[in-house]
This record gives structure tokens, sequence and C-alpha cells, in this order.
């Protein structure tokens, strides 16, 4: 998409995509102590000291990568996250799953991309650890890395509406909120064959 070239744009949706993944990993954190929970390769020993939005422009500035495998990382973590139910997002494991579901969508998206030591070095991590990330990366989502035009404008559909309305201020209701606003879900749950319904969501935040 056009608009996605220009950087002010980018910058906006960076900032919002991190705070959304933010406000998840978060919300997961808290449910840690109710739900069975794996110790994966993505599982870090601490939490990183970068925040998620400063890690995710760090990723954007120097991947160099276009603009749209921003919003195909995007449906890959949420495919991730209903396929990996015992592996939520969380403030443990958010950065290895940023750095690996852009670099796997910047090689399934982009004709010229870095090579594993470059986002290994962009994310912080070693070589060889990226290469155990990005290969669990793709087990865990089954190796269904095709995202269609109607899944990616869900998608960034999504994204667009929720940055407008962050930046409009809420009008005034009386109204109780929807279990959707009020509830802080694992997350953003899309089907790639919905049609034009694409309200099935499980995270919306």
């Amino acid at each position: 998409m056009a608009e996605l070239d220009n950087p002010n744009v980018m910058s906006n949706l960076i900032t919002f995509l991190s705070s959304l993944i933010q406000k998840v990993a978060e919300s997961n954190d808290l449910n840690c102590g109710f739900q069975a929970q794996k110790i994966s390769v993505f599982h870090g020993l601490t939490r990183p000291t970068i925040s998620i939005q400063s890690y995710l422009h760090r990723i954007y500035k120097y991947a160099n990568c276009s603009p749209s495998c921003f919003i195909v990382a995007y449906v890959y973590l949420d495919r991730f996250s209903q396929r990996q139910p015992s592996l939520p997002i969380n403030s443990f494991n958010v950065h290895r799953l940023l750095i690996t579901s852009v670099m796997v969508a910047a090689k399934f998206m982009d004709d010229m991309f870095y090579n594993n030591a470059f986002y290994a070095k962009v994310g912080g991590i070693s070589t060889t650890e990226m290469n155990f990330l990005e290969v669990d990366f793709l087990f865990g989502l089954g190796f269904h890395l095709n995202v269609n035009p109607k899944a990616f404008h869900t998608y960034y559909s999504y994204l667009q509406r929720q940055m407008m309305m962050m930046l409009q201020p809420p009008p005034p209701s009386t109204a109780p909120e929807s279990s959707i606003e009020s509830t802080l879900k694992v997350h953003l749950c899309f089907s790639d064959e919905e049609s034009t319904s694409h309200q099935k969501e499980q995270l919306a935040v």
C-alpha cells in the first residue's frame, strides 16, 4: 500500500503497533499465574531493558525491509499465538518474537533481504540463537507463511481504525463497555478466510 511508504505513517504505525503488543504482553504477564505456559527458546531469563517501542523502531531503522513486512510480521505473531496458546506473548519473549517475525516476513515478502547474522546484530542476539529462533518460529506457524491480500487488508485496516480511535478523543457515553473494550485478550484472532465480517476478534486492546 502506497501510504506505507510515507515515513510519518510508518513511524506512527510502528509506535501504535508496539503499544498494542506491549498491552498484550503486560496482560499475559498478569495472567501467567493462572494459565499453563511453556518455556521456549524465545523466553529470556530476564526482561530486556530496551522498551518494545524502542526495539521495534530499531528494527524498522536498520532492517531496511519493505514497510509491508511489519504488517505481515503482525499477522505471523497472531497466527503464532493462535497455534501456540501455551506460549503467549509476554515481557520475557516479546523481543525475540518481534525480531524473528520481521526477519521471516522480510524473507518471504522481499526480493532482497539481510541474512540471519545481520538480524541477530540488530536484535542484540547471537547468530546461533537467531537461527534457532527462526526454526522454532516456522514450526510454530506450521510453515503457514502466505498472507493473502484480504488478510493483509483486514489486519492493516484494523490497525488504521485503532490508530484513528487513539488519536481522536472518545465521545461521551454512558453505555457500558462491551466485552471487547473492557477485556484484554491473548491475541487478535482474524481468520484469513473470513469475509467482510472480520469481527472475530479475540484480542482487542
